[in-house]
C-alpha cells in the first residue's frame, strides 16, 4: 500500500507542476497574456513586463522546490494557496458553465494540491525532504 501511495503522489504531484510549469512559462513568454489575466481576474492593471518577469522567476522557484519534493509544507502550501487564489477568482467563469467549461478543470487540480498537501508527509518517491 505505501508503494501505491508514494506512486500516487508522484503522479500527482507531476501532473500540477506540468500546469503550473505552463502558467509560469507563460508569464515569461507572453507577459502581455499575463497582464491581461491579471487585470481581469485579479484586479492587477498596468502590471509592466518587469514587474511580470519577478514573479514568473518567483513562482519558478516555487514550482521547481515543489516538483522536487523540497521545503513540502512550504511549496506544497504555496502551491495550493496560488492555485486557489486562481481558482477561486475566476467565480464568474462558473456562472456561465457551457461558454467556460475548461476553468472547470481548475477543480479536480485543486482537490489534487489539497490531498498533497495534507498528505506531504507521504510523498516520499523521488523527493528530496524525505532523503533528510
Amino acid at each position: 500500500m505505501e508503494k501505491k501511495l508514494a506512486l500516487s503522489l508522484l503522479l500527482l504531484r507531476l501532473g500540477v507542476f506540468i500546469v503550473m510549469l505552463m502558467w509560469t512559462l507563460d508569464k515569461f513568454i507572453n507577459p502581455a497574456h499575463t497582464g491581461k489575466v491579471f487585470a481581469k481576474f485579479y484586479g492587477l492593471e498596468g502590471l509592466d513586463g518587469s514587474t511580470l518577469t519577478v514573479l514568473a522567476c518567483l513562482q519558478l522557484i516555487v514550482i521547481l522546490a515543489f516538483v522536487a519534493g523540497a521545503l513540502r509544507r512550504y511549496s506544497y502550501g504555496a502551491i495550493l494557496l496560488m492555485h486557489a487564489g486562481s481558482t477561486l477568482s475566476s467565480w464568474q467563469q462558473y456562472l456561465d458553465p457551457f461558454n467556460h467549461l475548461l476553468f472547470f478543470a481548475a477543480w479536480p487540480m485543486l482537490a489534487a494540491c489539497i490531498a498533497l498537501y495534507l498528505l506531504r508527509d507521504q510523498d516520499t518517491l523521488l523527493s528530496i525532504d524525505s532523503r533528510r
